[in-house]
């Protein structure tokens, strides 16, 4: 079978390259020019936190330990209080459970190389999608209004798919995006004398009620920051002294660091936060058998970092759907729409994630919560397990989580409850006694 994927993309790379071995001829489109020889968009990069989920897709093709060796691991989280004190958050129990820091970008040449090596894989760079008729099967591409013909789509296009947008004007698709009244804007932390200027083995956050910066470690021992703030704060800061004066009263221990805040913050683009929602997920017809994976389908924000991890386990699950329907693209497309329940999960848990990273994880209460939380794992280990554990250290299933945390809140109340009864008990026996 020839498939056509439109976006290059890290899902749209790593999905060839699970569609090649199974012997399939492979034509990617991208709109944009070859990022190895044009370079990463600048402003445009947040970093990846690269965890199970993701390292599971990669392992199956024999990558897991080529890009986990240009990943930087944090098994935690570092907390910086605006007066510069630092808490660290360790994620798991298991200190040799981590996630890992690794430059989008690449990855993304990577998983290029990787493709364009395997037997019938070709990528035809600026090719930007303008027409799809699912009724014949041909599909426009801009600059030339190039037409060609295909059997079977995929749209691995991102969260403003062209492929999508198509699908959405058919009769029966439910469709919504929800934008965060939030943006993002990169800078950047760069070394110090060659060294880090700060501890690396950490996803830096900065917590402050409404907003918050983050910032990841890369391999040349800078860090990657991001700002995600309302959009009218953003906005606010026109000039240098404002943006300097800011940064001192909110981010006191990171202005020093940062030599290149104003020009960056001046010159880098802001992003936008959106989650996306759409069904069904795919259409055949007579003429074509298109579908949709990645952001194309379901868009979340990044705040669990598990954007990518959720579309490279897409693509482990379409393969298994391939598997089970003896590789008929039209019935394995419309058994990979089971997992539209774990993508409705893991978009709610981004965005309530979110919540807690801004305004929570600073706090006491918070800290001792998780303490108590860790606790509980070491002492019924295996029994209870955190969310945040079963998300970043596990493939399960986004909703099967759900389930199982209902299930151990049920436990650990119950057995809440008994004890309280027990100790009422026992100490109505000790005042009998006492009588």
């Amino acid at each position: 079978m020839e498939v056509t994927i439109v976006g290059a993309g890290l899902v749209g790379c790593l999905l060839a390259c699970f569609l090649a071995r199974r012997g399939h001829r492979v034509i990617l489109y991208e709109r944009r020019d070859d990022p190895r020889e044009r370079g990463a968009d600048r402003g445009r990069s947040i970093n990846l936190a690269v965890s199970e989920r993701g390292i599971d897709a990669l392992r199956r093709l024999g990558l897991d330990r080529e890009v986990l060796g240009e990943a930087i691991p944090m098994p935690g989280r570092m907390m910086h209080a605006p007066d510069g004190s630092l808490t660290f958050q360790p994620y798991s129990v298991d200190r040799g459970h981590a996630i890992n820091s690794i430059s989008r970008a690449d990855l993304n040449r990577r998983l290029l190389d990787v493709a364009t090596a395997m037997p019938g894989v070709e990528v035809r760079f600026g090719h930007r999608l303008t027409g799809l008729d699912e009724r014949t099967g041909d599909l426009e591409f801009e600059p030339g209004a190039t037409t060609v013909r295909a059997r079977v789509v995929i749209g691995a296009d991102g969260a403003y798919s062209a492929v999508r947008a198509r699908l959405q004007a058919l009769p029966g698709t439910d469709f919504s995006q929800e934008y965060l009244d939030y943006g993002y804007k990169e800078l950047s932390i760069p070394a110090r004398d060659g060294a880090f200027a700060m501890e690396p083995g950490a996803l830096h956050i900065w917590p402050r009620g409404r907003s918050m910066m983050i910032a990841l470690p890369n391999a040349d021992r800078s860090f990657t920051c991001t700002l995600f703030w309302p959009h009218d704060q953003l906005a606010g800061l026109d000039d240098p002294r404002a943006i300097r004066a800011h940064f001192a009263e909110h981010y006191p221990d990171a202005l020093g660091l940062m030599p290149d805040l104003v020009d960056a913050y001046q010159a880098n683009p802001v992003g936008h936060l959106v989650t996306v929602r759409c069904s069904p997920w795919h259409v055949t017809t007579a003429g074509m058998t298109v579908g949709l994976v990645g952001d194309a389908a379901h868009a979340i924000v990044p705040f669990y970092g598990q954007g990518a991890n959720c579309g490279f386990q897409d693509c482990v699950e379409l393969d298994r759907c391939l598997d089970e329907t003896g590789d008929d693209f039209p019935r394995a497309l419309e058994l990979f729409e089971r997992r539209k329940a774990d993508t409705d999960v893991i978009a709610r848990l981004a965005l309530d994630n979110f919540v807690e990273m801004r305004d929570k994880v600073g706090s006491r209460l918070f800290l001792a919560g998780k303490r108590a939380e860790h606790a509980l794992e070491r002492l019924l280990p295996g029994r209870y397990v955190s969310r945040y554990e079963l998300v970043s250290f596990t493939t399960t299933p986004y909703a099967e989580i759900e389930r199982r945390i209902a299930r151990q809140r049920r436990l650990v109340a119950a057995a809440g409850a008994a004890m309280l009864a027990m100790g009422v008990t026992a100490g109505l026996a000790r005042a009998v006694r006492r009588r």
